[in-house]
């Protein structure tokens, strides 16, 4: 049996897109679980179960994966997808394939600034494993992010986990090209379709803040340190506007294509 744990947040826009694409490529036999938080109950019906949850979203997955577990097998799979992720693809044979070779399959989103960590917008193990890992998708550890500054993220202490324990992971990567943006709207091993940020609007990514325009030099004259301070701040103001503008301006253009159905949408990215 395949488990599959997603959580949808405040907007419903994507549980019909979402289930529809697991339910036409997944052939074997599989039960989807989910949460509604702040989404109207009748959405349910797209679901095999709901939980009733709050709190951040590692936390529910991870709750999600616990409950899991009092009803599955060890052997059982269980598969992490966000609200905004769905497979373009049947994805057994990846999952298959890459369980043949490690014990966790993730995906790995090396275009964010190298991030190192399994990504929860698609992950497959045993319950097994993530039980004995023991899995968990908070973040913790730090890594070098964007302007060469520490940040962490969901899935740091998972990679941390993995680490410690000496357990391999595969990794699964990027595979359409970056024209559309460098993060959002991703192809990993031509399988996982992930929108990125569909839950929130124009959020900046870290590739994003790592383009974000240069401080103008301060000034050791008197009163024009404060000067161009304020202008920097200005300017870095103006472009992130400009940024989240675009980004949800593409992000609600090809939301639009995958409602339309049909597979326009997946030429044009890809």
């Amino acid at each position: 049996m395949l488990y599959i744990a997603t959580v949808h947040y405040k907007s419903p826009k994507w549980v019909e897109v979402q289930t529809r694409y697991l339910r036409e490529n997944i052939g074997v036999p599989m039960q989807i679980w989910s949460s509604l938080q702040d989404i109207d109950p009748s959405y349910a019906s797209h679901f095999d179960r709901i939980l009733d949850q709050r709190g951040s979203h590692a936390g529910k997955l991870n709750h999600m994966a616990m409950e899991i577990a009092q009803e599955a097998s060890r052997d059982d799979l269980i598969m992490f997808l966000d609200g905004d992720a769905f497979p373009i693809a049947d994805p057994m044979p990846l999952i298959q394939e890459s369980l043949a070779k490690a014990p966790l399959v993730a995906v790995r989103r090396a275009e964010n600034v190298d991030e190192p960590q399994p990504h929860p917008c698609f992950c497959v193990t045993t319950l097994g494993t993530w039980l004995d890992l023991p899995g968990d998708w908070t973040a913790g550890p730090t890594w070098i992010g964007a302007r060469g500054k520490p940040t962490t993220d969901v899935g740091g202490n998972l990679l941390r986990r993995l680490e410690l324990s000496g357990t391999p992971w595969v990794q699964v990567l990027r595979s359409n090209h970056h024209q559309l943006d460098p993060l959002w709207f991703a192809i990993y091993g031509e399988v996982i379709y992930h929108h990125g940020a569909g839950f929130r609007t124009g959020e900046l990514s870290p590739v994003d803040r790592q383009g974000a325009p240069s401080p103008l030099p301060l000034s050791g004259a008197p009163g024009i340190g404060a000067g161009v301070r304020l202008l920097n701040r200005r300017r870095w103001l103006a472009w992130e506007r400009a940024v989240e503008r675009e980004n949800v301006e593409l992000s609600e253009r090809i939301y639009r294509q995958i409602m339309a159905g049909g597979t326009d949408w997946i030429r044009e990215i890809s």
